[in-house]
């Protein structure tokens, strides 16, 4: 039919040119907040772009969801400011005639969206937390990149190495100034390298120098040195017990309800249904008036998203907080929500008969 897939149509070229602008914006900020954390030591250099795409999987489901609300609300108000929205209702086909053609058009991003929810988020944040837990993990001189001045794990020690191979243990030009109780060291030393002894990991500095400096009285100690061995206090890799709801698969979230795992199901589950009901809403929030053309329905739409998708936040916080049930959750905020769209789709469909959308009145012209 014409009119489905003139909509279809249209509704496709705004969500795809809207999901791009917000792409380009959204991983701009991650990559921006990713390579300091890099640089704070917190993520290793070299998997920054592997942290960004598992961040950008994690968080394209919100992407989506506001692409898709978006695209709606700009469609349909682009048909009432170039009053096409009344040749269609003068044909008789009235705003609840639009779901059809939208969802046709929204449900693979709804079905895409589900798949990135349940099984691709958790993937993402385990994955990226593994990642960071691995590179903390390790000791501090496997830690240091060549030629950088690194700070180790606990803040206390700067290294400066000139490594012979990216995963060698051997090191040259080894530099630690090492924070003590009451005062400060620097070491020096030509050449470096792990030793294990008796499942100790020590690091042997070769042919170098310490200058110990002590804050109290000044006093300065320097001494040379052809062998100098210090114990590298490797963490243990600590299995994660108990790792975050967010990094649990959707399966094992049901079968462990706990207050928390039930929190987490809150947001997957909400967030999908946010979707769904945001399509409903778009189309009654995107009325506007054709004689003064103007953006403040995408504006006021936008900031119902935000709203939305803040309550959809809160309501994971009470779930996991205990105050309230998933189920109690889920139909309390988004049957709301559904019946709150299916109430405002009614409202603008049937506001001409009731006299409720606000119109201008023509006056008569009084004869002189």
């Amino acid at each position: 039919m014409l009119f489905d897939s003139t909509v279809r149509r249209e509704l496709a070229r705004s969500f795809g040119a809207t999901l791009v602008v917000i792409l380009t914006i959204v991983l701009t900020m991650f990559l921006l907040r990713i390579v300091g954390l890099a640089a704070k030591g917190s993520v290793a250099p070299q998997d920054v772009v592997l942290v960004l795409g598992y961040t950008a999987l994690g968080h394209l489901p919100t992407m989506m969801s506001l692409s898709l609300f978006v695209a709606i609300v700009v469609t349909i108000g682009r048909m009432y400011r170039d009053s096409e929205i009344v040749i269609w209702f003068s044909g008789g086909v009235g705003l609840p005639r639009f779901v059809r053609p939208v969802l046709r058009s929204a449900w693979p991003v709804l079905l895409v969206a589900a798949v990135l929810l349940l099984f691709v988020w958790p993937w993402g944040n385990r994955n990226s937390l593994d990642l960071r837990d691995r590179y903390q993990q390790r000791s501090d001189l496997s830690r240091v990149a060549p030629g950088v001045f690194q700070t180790s794990a606990d803040g206390r020690r700067v290294f400066f190495i000139d490594r012979e191979r990216a995963d060698s243990l051997q090191a040259r030009n080894v530099f630690v100034l090492a924070q003590q109780e009451h005062g400060e060291s620097l070491t020096s030393a030509r050449s470096g390298r792990l030793e294990t002894v008796a499942g100790e990991t020590w690091l042997r500095l070769e042919r170098g120098q310490r200058n110990d400096i002590d804050d109290k009285t000044g006093d300065r100690t320097l001494a040379s040195f052809e062998t100098y061995r210090v114990l590298v206090k490797e963490r243990v890799a600590r299995e994660a017990q108990a790792k975050p709801p967010k990094s649990l698969p959707t399966i094992e979230l049901i079968r462990d309800p706990n207050a928390r795992n039930q929190g987490e199901l809150a947001w997957r589950f909400g967030m999908l249904l946010a979707t769904a009901n945001l399509m409903l809403l778009g189309l009654g929030l995107a009325a506007t008036n054709p004689r003064r053309p103007n953006n403040w329905n995408l504006f006021l739409a936008l900031l119902a998203w935000a709203l939305y998708f803040n309550l959809v936040n809160l309501s994971q916080a009470w779930v996991g907080n205990g105050r309230v049930g998933l189920g109690t959750a889920l139909a309390g905020l988004h049957g709301g929500a559904f019946m709150l769209a299916l109430a405002l789709l009614w409202w603008r469909d049937h506001a001409a008969v009731l006299h409720l959308w606000p119109r201008r009145r023509l006056r008569a012209a009084v004869p002189a």
